[in-house]
């Protein structure tokens, strides 16, 4: 693996004013690529987005919505990017419920019209599509999930998803497969923390705003267990998974892969929170006794990564301890006097960037 082969690169990133596409922006970025964003929306204020000074660098920060085939197809023509890194989705369980339909057409509708703007683009370009964890048809097992498990979902968000790639493997295989100039793969992962993140009903902004107010924060489903992972682990993933598929090596077009934390990391809501109110002075908690969301969210999910290991090399390299420092770094620094968040991201990321780099070419 050489993370120089994304130098000078053309890569669009969808959703790229998200928490996730700023890291993989500024990521991109800091490795000499030409990044260029898509997105339907003004980010969260404060936001990821706005401290990183992600706009400062962009070579075109376009707004639209990915719903409109027309405006995604114009824009992937006018950029004629090398990669695509397509995150944007309406990323949360609480609002999918609320907006079913839109969710739908966000999720599902948007990332096919992204694909098949591609129909009649004769450049070669690489298209990695990131959907979630929730994929998969959730039988509460202990074990993890192969990709080759059963799809499903039992909420719009969880169905959405697995809406996405059921449709994109139709499409390839009546409208794509005979373009050779076209490569796409799909990405699978989730529960992602990391500093930047201000979505609501998130648990650790949640928890993050709470005790900046000095408020405790609400917990809905404490006992719920989950993979968490820093931001960092999938989207090294992504770029691995970007570099591989450019060598054409043990890749399949349409074919999935797992990128999730080890097994040994994964963490209750409440010991989660309680880790990382170690780091924060005066923090407080409160657990709910019931909860209608609660009840509709999985309560034990868990990806074996094995493929990713065997295929890619790539394997996640922080613990659980290594998780919580980073992100409790990164919001203490937004917060402190001295505030400098291009600093610590840039460190967390060279930090990690060089545990990884090991790992593969060991």
């Amino acid at each position: 693996m050489n993370f120089s082969y994304f130098k000078n690169k053309k890569i669009l990133i969808t959703g790229h004013t998200g928490f996730k596409g700023s890291w993989l922006c500024f990521w991109l970025n800091k490795l000499g690529a030409k990044v260029y964003g898509f997105s339907d929306r003004e980010y969260s204020k404060p936001s990821a987005f706005d401290s990183m000074q992600i706009k400062s660098y962009l070579h075109r920060d376009i707004r639209g919505d990915i719903f409109d085939y027309d405006k995604i197809q114009h824009a992937i023509n006018l950029i004629k990017p090398n990669i695509i890194f397509h995150l944007a989705a309406q990323a949360l369980v609480g609002e999918s419920i609320k907006d079913p339909l839109r969710t739908f057409k966000t999720n599902s509708i948007g990332t096919l019209n992204i694909a098949y703007s591609l129909a009649k683009f004769s450049k070669p370009i690489d298209l990695i599509c990131i959907t979630s964890d929730k994929v998969y048809h959730n039988f509460e097992w202990i074990w993890g999930y192969r990709e080759n498990d059963k799809l499903g979902g039992k909420d719009p968000y969880s169905a959405s998803k697995s809406m996405a790639e059921i449709g994109l493997e139709a499409l390839y295989q009546t409208h794509l497969k005979k373009k050779p100039n076209l490569k796409i793969v799909i990405a699978r992962a989730g529960n992602v923390i990391g500093g930047g993140d201000w979505s609501e009903g998130r648990i650790i902004p949640d928890a993050i705003k709470s005790w900046q107010k000095l408020s405790s924060v609400k917990i809905r489903s404490p006992y719920s267990t989950r993979p968490w992972q820093h931001v960092l682990e999938p989207l090294g993933g992504y770029l691995v998974l970007a570099y591989w598929l450019s060598k054409q090596k043990k890749l399949n077009n349409i074919e999935s892969f797992n990128f999730g934390p080890r097994h040994d990391q994964n963490l209750s809501v409440i010991d989660l929170v309680r880790n990382l109110s170690s780091n924060w002075k005066g923090s407080k908690i409160n657990i709910l006794k019931s909860n209608s969301l609660a009840k509709k969210e999985a309560g034990f999910l868990r990806l074996n990564c094995d493929k990713a290991l065997n295929t890619l090399r790539w394997e996640a390299q922080l613990n659980i301890n290594d998780v919580i420092k980073f992100t409790s770094e990164w919001y203490q620094n937004h917060y402190s006097e001295d505030k400098n968040c291009i600093k610590i991201t840039n460190l967390q990321i060279k930090e990690y960037q060089q545990k990884l780099n090991k790992h593969i070419n060991e």
